[in-house]
C-alpha cells in the first residue's frame, strides 16, 4: 500500500524528455507544403498518364509529356489536399497524445468520409479517452498519498498517547494511587480510539469493494430511530444533551438494509450530539415527502461553516480537527454514512448555520429496491 510508484512521478509531471530527444521529434515533423507521399503518387500517375498519351497519340512527344506533367501535378496537388494535411493533423494528434498534451487536442475538422477520415477521428478520441484516464490516474495517485497521510496521522497521536503513558506507568507511576487508574483510563481511551479506526476503515473498504454484503427488507421508521437512539443514551447523558423523536403517524415501511442504516442514524446523531452545546437538543424527525420517507436529525449545536458543508463526507476531513480528536471522532463517520446511502441510491444533504445548527437529512423508499450496490 505505502509502496512509491516511480513511474506516476514521470509520467505525470512534466515532460521529462531531454533537448535532444525534442529535437529529435521537431526535426520529423511533417513539412506543411511538401509530401512525400504526394509526390510518389504524383509520379505513377504522371508515368501512367504519359504512357497513357504515348499509346493514345502512337508517338513520343511533348504532348504525352505534358499530359503525364499535368497529371503529376493534379495528382501532387489533391495528395496534398486529401493526404498530406490529414496526415499532418493525425501526427499532431499522436504527438500530443505521447506528450500528454491535451489542452490543445483539437478535434478533425472533415467528418468521417473515408478511411483516413475515420482512422483520424478514432485517433483523436483515443486520445479524448487517454486524457480521461490519466487525469483520473493522477487524482488516484493524489487520494492515495493523502489518505495514506491522514492515516499515518491519526495513528500516530493515540499510539503517541498510549507509549507515553505506558513509559510512566513503568518508571513508577504504577505505584502511585493518585494517577495509575487515570492513566490506565486514558490508554484505554487512545486503545478504543485506534479500535474505532480500524473497524471504520474496514468497513469503508468493504463496502468499496462489494465485499459488505446489504440485504433490502421492509421495516418500521419508528424501530428504525428507537434502535438509533438507544445506540446514543450514553453519549447523550454524558454530553447532557437531550435527543428527541417527531415520526409523523401513518408512515409506511420503508426498504433497506436495517442494520446499515441504523448505523447511519447512529453516527448522524452522534454528531449532533458531540458538536452540541451542553443542554442542547436534538430531533430525530421522520415524515413523508415525494412518495419517500424523508429523515432528518436536527441539532440546535455549533452549526457548520458553509465553506465547510460540501466537504464533510470525505474521509478524515474535519471542521474543527482539535474539538474532533478531543470527542473520539475518527474522521470516517459521515464518509460512511455517504457510502451506506448511496448503496441505497440516497444522498446525504447539509443544511446548516454557524451558531444556530445543523440539519442533516435523507430519504428512504417506500418501494421494494432491485439491489443495493456500493457506492
Amino acid at each position: 500500500m505505502g509502496t512509491h510508484t516511480p513511474g506516476l512521478a514521470v509520467k505525470f509531471g512534466e515532460d521529462a524528455r531531454s533537448p535532444s530527444h525534442a529535437c529529435a521529434v521537431s526535426s520529423s515533423q511533417l513539412a506543411p507544403f511538401r509530401s512525400w507521399l504526394a509526390a510518389k503518387l504524383a509520379a505513377v500517375g504522371g508515368l501512367a498518364a504519359t504512357l497513357a498519351g504515348m499509346l493514345w497519340t502512337s508517338s513520343v512527344g511533348w504532348v504525352p509529356l505534358g499530359v503525364g506533367l499535368a497529371s503529376a501535378a493534379a495528382v501532387y496537388g489533391a495528395g496534398c489536399l486529401w493526404l498530406h494535411r490529414r496526415l499532418r493533423h493525425l501526427q499532431n494528434i499522436l504527438r500530443q497524445i505521447r506528450t500528454h498534451d491535451f489542452e490543445d487536442l483539437a478535434p478533425p475538422a472533415a467528418p468521417e468520409g473515408d478511411e483516413l477520415g475515420t482512422l483520424l477521428w478514432e485517433v483523436y478520441r483515443t486520445g479524448q479517452s487517454l486524457e480521461d484516464e490519466i487525469q483520473e490516474l493522477k487524482e488516484m495517485e493524489s487520494y492515495r498519498r493523502e489518505f495514506i497521510g491522514n492515516v499515518s496521522h491519526e495513528l500516530k497521536t493515540p499510539i503517541f498517547s498510549v507509549q507515553g503513558f505506558a513509559e510512566t506507568l513503568l518508571d513508577g507511576a504504577l505505584d502511585d494511587e493518585s494517577v495509575n487508574r487515570t492513566f490506565l483510563k486514558k490508554i484505554l481511551h487512545h486503545a478504543n480510539r485506534l479500535d474505532n479506526l480500524a473497524r471504520d476503515l474496514s468497513t469503508i473498504t468493504k463496502i468499496e469493494t462489494n465485499e459488505l454484503n446489504m440485504s433490502g427488507e421492509a421495516f418500521s421508521v419508528m424501530d428504525l430511530c428507537e434502535a438509533a437512539l438507544e445506540s446514543v443514551e450514553m453519549r447523550a447523558e454524558e454530553r447532557n444533551v437531550h435527543p428527541r423523536m417527531e415520526i409523523a403517524p401513518n408512515l409506511p415501511d420503508v426498504y433497506g438494509d436495517f442494520d446499515r442504516l441504523r448505523r447511519v442514524l447512529v453516527n448522524l446523531v452522534d454528531n449532533a450530539i458531540k458538536y452540541n452545546e451542553e443542554g442542547g437538543s436534538v430531533w430525530l424527525q421522520a415524515e413523508m415527502k415525494n412518495g419517500d420517507v424523508e429523515l432528518r436529525v436536527v441539532d440546535n449545536g455549533i452549526g457548520i461553516p458553509e465553506e465547510h458543508q460540501s466537504r464533510l463526507t470525505e474521509r478524515f476531513y474535519r471542521v474543527d480537527k482539535s474539538r474532533s480528536r478531543h470527542q473520539g471522532g475518527t474522521g470516517l463517520g459521515l464518509a460512511i454514512v455517504k457510502h451506506i446511502l448511496g448503496a441505497h441510491d440516497r444522498t446525504l444533504h447539509v443544511d446548516s448555520t454557524p451558531g444556530e445548527g445543523s440539519i442533516f437529512r435523507f430519504s428512504l423508499s417506500t418501494r421494494p429496491a432491485s439491489s443495493l450496490h456500493p457506492a
